[in-house]
């Protein structure tokens, strides 16, 4: 029997799907992260066990077309291809459970898995110096990397940042319905004074449903990103130029 020709990077059709706390979208994207189709969504269920999760997802991808390799971004700490938290989602059945295997077996191909604001980092990093994103939907996500390669996750979302406050209490989108759009904005700039000083970052990506409400200051430092790209990022977990950790 001849030997199975390897795929090549140019044949690449991933499967990309990013889970968020209040919506899923998925879309087929080429090597270079392009959207081959556009994106479906729907509404995130809820009460969201994996088993309704799973269910959810194979209604979104269903009218997708064909792919060989699966990127799920999901909003929690993700490790060797589980989850590990879902704050999100309130349950234990979470903890522990293999996303990305199940999604192989129930899609088909094989899948990966990152955080998603690490996976929207994916399509938008220039790869120089230390980079780090900060998205902005139902929780703060963040993502961050050192001259390309994706660092360990730092799970800031659950970090407290005022008084008992987390990352997410701060500037997630509960507190954007609760105080505004002005002091929302003015907790958004001092959430990143906050990041400035702690990790001294050469660029900060911005992005998430929510990014659009901004009233930031252009700067070299700042760069606000297509929301998009959460669904693009998919790509650079399957493209061997990137360096993902478990």
């Amino acid at each position: 029997m001849a030997p199975r020709k390897k795929q090549s990077v140019d044949e690449l059709r991933v499967l990309s799907i990013d889970i968020g706390g209040t919506g899923l979208k998925a879309s087929v994207v080429d090597a270079a992260g392009h959207l081959l189709v556009p994106k479906q969504r729907c509404k995130t269920p809820y009460p969201c066990t994996p088993a309704v999760m799973m269910d959810a997802l194979a209604e979104l991808v269903a009218p997708l077309p064909e792919h060989n390799r699966i990127a799920i971004g999901f909003p929690g700490v993700v490790r060797h291809n589980a989850v590990v938290t879902a704050p999100h989602f309130q349950t234990d059945e979470w903890v522990g459970f293999p996303l990305a295997e199940a999604a192989s077996k129930r899609f088909g191909g094989p899948a990966r898995m990152v955080n998603d604001a690490e996976m929207q980092g994916l399509a938008v990093i220039r790869g120089k110096g230390l980079e780090l994103v900060l998205t902005l939907g139902t929780g703060a996500g963040t993502g961050l990397y050192r001259s390309g390669e994706l660092m360990p996750h730092l799970e800031l979302a659950q970090h407290p940042i005022y008084g008992k406050k987390t990352y997410n209490d701060y500037i997630g989108d509960a507190a954007l319905k609760k105080v505004g759009k002005k002091h929302w904005n003015e907790r958004v700039a001092r959430t990143i004074e906050i990041l400035t000083c702690l990790l001294h970052f050469d660029h900060l990506f911005i992005g998430g449903g929510n990014a659009r409400k901004l009233a930031l200051e252009a700067s070299a430092l700042i760069t606000i990103v297509s929301n998009d790209a959460g669904i693009e990022g998919g790509a650079a977990l399957w493209c061997s130029d990137v360096s993902v950790n478990p």
